[in-house]
């Protein structure tokens, strides 16, 4: 086993500093201030008075509240263009795609930095709770911004979460939230956020969080022949999802002259159990048991130094441990009871210049170190060296924008034992463009080409009797055209309408696809897999004024055909058979509606999502591999009260209304109808 003590406790200790610190800075705060209102927040100096190129899918402030949503992969299934992966359950692996192109072309990035996981190059969005988030937006291609770090130019698409920054009204030094949630299966959710104002400039944050649930649920299990006979139809209970989480949190946020900066610890210790599959009417089966830690620090420091110029470095040291036991798989040829740990070192600098008014140039230069250690036969032991260069322009000419990118990725790898991947340079361009009519000023039509690879993670180059150190970079090639329209009206009804809609080409050169050898126990990488995606993705807001009630509906709907294109007669088995196929798990159509509605102290929530029908994972479009499309209603109503001058929020949600019986991943049931309570004060 790989020893874990001395790099664990050390990390240990520097996130305890970093959490003592700013507990010391708590105490040094003055008594009276003579601010009557401040509110220190990032101030974002470089901002062009002009709308996004390609906009962001957003959801902020209190729709994230109030769309029955625990954790981010719960919100983004509002999102047109996403797909969620979900295991079931609480303590499920819950992953992201967008626009079909694989959950490792997607970056995540908490408060301007990417999560990393050099291992799978999957981010589970399960562990990271709402309660802390003021926005989670979505972003096709990247985002319409140059002054930003190299690794934002690097992925086919980017999910941003952003914490919320203190805010102090009036005289207020301390802010204190108190929260508690209980559901019907068994869930056990309190949690806190302290924030106290330390200067005028500076302001801390801490916040801790405990989620804890047996995963016991009820569901129907059901499966018929090819025939059309059933082979089984039961009501059964699910015992193996099971998790009991700790997150903790800590920032210390500050503003200087011209800019500002921030430096954030963050630590999260599960032990869950992920769920085993359904197979051969097996209901009984017990899945996997995880372990697992993520801790780490990051800061952030942002200043104009002169009139034109402005910089930005940010840091990162990420520490990652995690143990799998696989207690189905534990009497295979090769039992699956692995210790895995992860460290990232990452380094940024950025830079803008403004030319003028209207042309900005910016030069951005990252460094990153990843290092993996396993428990694995025969394991390599791979260290990761990347270099990142992007140098990007805007230009603004009446009611014309231009924005272009080109980014530079070079890797280095070291190994321990058996072969390297090779080193890697490659450049990558991306080209945004918009136009807004005179004659119809609220219009605004845009398109977008971008080309981006995803490196090969350290499991496909290097995990025993699979890995292949031959392998290429995945790369896609990206293309868009659409519109937004939004408009504003002075109407006692309407008061306001948006609309977005996207038509887009998306292709997929040298898919890394996972063969069997000689047995299903020995598998190897591949490059051999193309995909072609075409789909359009609308979105529709309005805002309407019913005497006292104020209605907001929000509607979202993807069309995708997503095809595999590999080469007939590859020499994948089968191969001739899924040519031209729908790729496992997209379904051509999805879609979601909600209904956010609010009378005085009272706010109302409907929520609806359907995910048309799909294939698994057998690759060819059979009627044995056909998934049933599948349809949630959720509702929840909320009420705000003063208790002794202190908001107090009651809210209380009924999920799954009809109690639908559904998977998102075959043979994987999720929970039927449940409730949850939530309570929120705040001093």
């Amino acid at each position: 086993m790989v020893a874990k003590l001395t790099t664990s406790q050390l990390y240990k200790v520097v996130f305890t500093l970093c959490v003592l610190t700013s507990q010391f800075l708590f105490s040094q705060s003055r008594k009276k201030d003579s601010i009557k209102e401040e509110a220190i927040k990032t101030v974002n100096i470089y901002k062009k008075n002009f709308r996004e190129i390609i906009p962001a899918q957003v959801l902020q402030g209190e729709e994230l509240e109030r769309l029955n949503s625990h954790s981010v992969a719960d919100a983004l299934r509002y999102f047109s263009g996403v797909q969620i992966k979900d295991y079931g359950g609480m303590g499920g692996l819950k992953t992201v795609n967008i626009r079909s192109m694989g959950s490792q072309h997607v970056g995540v990035f908490y408060d301007g930095i990417q999560l990393g996981n050099a291992q799978n190059g999957v981010v589970d969005l399960g562990r990271y709770s709402l309660d802390d988030l003021e926005e989670i937006s979505l972003y096709n291609g990247q985002k319409s911004e140059i002054f930003q770090p190299a690794k934002d130019f690097g992925s086919s698409g980017s999910i941003y979460m952003q914490p919320k920054t203190p805010v102090f009204k009036g005289t207020r030094k301390t802010n204190l939230i108190i929260r508690a949630k209980s559901a019907s299966i068994d869930l056990f959710n309190p949690s806190f956020r302290l924030e106290q104002k330390i200067s005028e400039r500076i302001s801390s944050s801490f916040s801790s969080e405990f989620l804890q649930s047996d995963g016991i649920y009820k569901y129907r299990y059901g499966k018929k022949y090819s025939n059309g006979q059933t082979a089984y139809d039961t009501i059964a209970k699910r015992y193996d999802s099971d998790i009991k989480t700790k997150r903790f949190e800590t920032s210390v946020n500050g503003i200087l002259n011209n800019g500002n900066w921030n430096v954030r610890g963050y630590g999260f210790i599960s032990d869950r159990g992920i769920p085993a599959p359904i197979v051969n009417n097996r209901f009984d089966a017990r899945g996997a048991r995880m372990r697992d830690e993520s801790y780490f620090v990051q800061a952030n420091l942002r200043k104009k130094l002169f009139p034109k110029f402005e910089t930005q470095l940010k840091a990162k040291f990420a520490y990652d441990y995690t143990y799998f036991n696989d207690t189905v798989l534990s009497q295979a040829v090769y039992p699956a009871q692995n210790t895995y740990i992860q460290r990232e070192v990452y380094l940024s600098s950025s830079n803008i210049y403004s030319v003028n008014s209207n042309w900005d140039i910016s030069l951005s230069g990252d460094f990153q170190f990843n290092n993996m250690d396993a428990d694995l036969k025969n394991f390599s032991f791979p260290t990761r060296y990347t270099t990142l260069v992007a140098l990007a322009t805007t230009y603004q000419w009446n009611r014309f924008k231009f924005l272009g990118s080109l980014l530079g990725t070079f890797t280095f790898e070291e190994v321990e034992r058996n072969l390297r991947a090779d080193d890697r340079r490659e450049w990558t361009p991306a080209f945004f463009m918009s136009y807004q009519p005179a004659a119809i000023p609220e219009l605004t039509i845009r398109a977008f080409h971008k080309q981006i690879f995803r490196l090969p993670t350290f499991n496909d180059l290097y995990y025993t009797n699979i890995g292949s150190s031959y392998l290429k970079p995945e790369f896609t090639y990206q293309y868009d055209l659409g519109f937004t329209y939004q408009k504003k009206y002075d109407n006692a009804i309407m008061k306001a309408f948006y609309i977005k809609v996207d038509g887009y080409y998306n292709r997929v050169k040298d898919k890394i696809v996972a063969m069997p050898q000689q047995n299903l126990f020995r598998w190897t990488m591949l490059n051999l897999g193309r995909v072609e995606i075409i789909g359009a993705d609308v979105n529709v807001q309005a805002e309407v004024m019913l005497g006292q009630v104020k209605l907001k509906p929000l509607l979202s709907y993807t069309y995708q055909k997503a095809v595999d294109k590999t080469n007939k007669g590859s020499g994948i088995e089968q191969g001739d058979t899924f040519y031209n196929k729908q790729i496992p798990y997209i379904p051509w159509h999805t879609g979601s509606f909600t209904l956010m509605a609010d009378y005085k102290d009272w706010s109302f929530n409907y929520s609806t999502i359907y995910v048309g029908k799909r294939y698994d994972g057998q690759l060819d479009n059979i009627r044995a591999n056909f998934i049933q499309p599948w349809y949630t209603h959720d509702l929840s109503v909320q009420k705000k009260f003063t208790l002794d001058g202190h908001p107090f929020k009651v809210n209380l949600e009924m999920n799954n209304v009809f109690n639908q019986h559904y998977d998102v991943v075959r043979n994987y049931p999720m929970p039927g109808r449940n409730f949850k309570l939530s309570l929120n004060f705040t001093l």
